[in-house]
């Protein structure tokens, strides 16, 4: 068995965080009770836990936007990543940042976009033009 990453990660509303994590994302549901859901996410566990006080995370400036410091997400095959950014422009997504391409041309060229779920939360999701360059060191990166 491949390890699997768990994550827990706080929302203001159960219900909502299924609708997009289900709904939009495609995660299955695992456990739940009242106060937090387990979800498939793409074969790793995560967890919505209500945390209805939750503050906004702080941002670091990546290529002209404010990122936020605490997201998370997958690193997808390039034609799964350009069917979930439809999929997500058609349900209406809130991005913080629309798919894009970054480091053309330079090791670890990557389409990425960042949405942002309804709780707050950032979800990064990338593609590299070579996966084997996923680690790959590029000196031109600051």
């Amino acid at each position: 068995m491949r390890p699997r990453f768990h994550l827990a990660f706080p929302v203001h509303d159960l219900e909502a965080a299924r609708g997009f994590y289900v709904g939009m994302l495609g995660c299955g549901v695992g456990r739940e009770s009242d106060k937090w859901i387990d979800f498939d996410f793409h074969g790793h566990q995560i967890t919505a836990h209500l945390c209805p006080e939750t503050r906004p995370p702080g941002a670091n400036p990546v290529d002209g936007n404010r990122i936020p410091v605490r997201h998370f997400g997958l690193v997808l095959e390039r034609s799964d990543w350009e069917a979930l950014g439809e999929k997500l422009r058609e349900g209406g997504a809130d991005f913080l940042i629309e798919p894009r391409i970054r480091f053309k041309g330079r090791p670890g060229e990557q389409a990425t976009m960042f949405v942002l779920d309804p709780s707050g939360n950032a979800l990064e999701f990338k593609s590299f033009a070579d996966d084997g360059a996923v680690f790959a060191p590029d000196p031109g990166v600051a």
